[in-house]
């Protein structure tokens, strides 16, 4: 039998992963904040909504 090499690829890239998705998160919660206090998406109005809801269903050309 071959003896049992103990790898250091597997953790690294795990570690890796993680830490990608760790900081994807942190941005995504930073932005989020950021938004809510500068209130970028703001209430609409109702002629703006409706043209919106036009522009969403009708296919582009």
């Amino acid at each position: 039998m071959a003896e049992n090499s103990k790898s250091v690829l597997l953790p690294v890239v795990a570690a890796a992963v993680f830490a990608g998705l760790g900081r994807m998160v942190l941005q995504k919660l930073k932005a989020d904040r950021l938004a809510r206090e500068n209130r970028v998406a703001g209430p609409v109005d109702e002629k703006t909504r409706q043209w919106i809801s036009e522009v969403v269903r009708t296919p582009r050309r």
